[in-house]
């Protein structure tokens, strides 16, 4: 009866049996521009901004998930501090007209009468 050589584990590399040279790495030619640079330059800093700012950002968000065959969830945030979540059908159609209704009484949305100037 013959013995079955000690194979070693996969994935596992064998372990040097003494010191050795490290690697010198191979210098290519420095010739023209190194990759994924552009050949005419970057025009694109020195136009002007394609899309000019209007004044107008978002104050309110409105998020809802409804995947199919799942129960619907819905979140409303606002910069003023609204912040409300519902689960299932009824609540987020519930929360939709909330944050309808808050976007008429938001105070960051409406200018508040008699308040006095600072």
């Amino acid at each position: 009866m013959t013995t079955q050589p000690c194979l070693p584990l996969e994935g596992l590399p064998e372990t040097a049996s003494g010191p050795s040279a490290a690697s010198r790495p191979v210098r290519a030619a420095a010739v023209g521009a190194p990759k994924g640079v552009a050949r005419q330059g970057v025009l694109t800093a020195l136009r002007p901004d394609p899309h000019p700012g209007t004044g107008q950002y978002p104050i309110a968000w409105l998020h809802i998930c409804a995947p199919p065959g799942a129960i619907p969830t819905a979140t409303s945030r606002c910069a003023c501090g609204w912040d409300r979540s519902a689960i299932g059908r009824r609540q987020v159609l519930a929360l939709v007209d909330d944050h309808t209704a808050h976007r008429d009484l938001c105070p960051l949305r409406t200018p508040q009468k008699g308040r006095a100037a600072a």
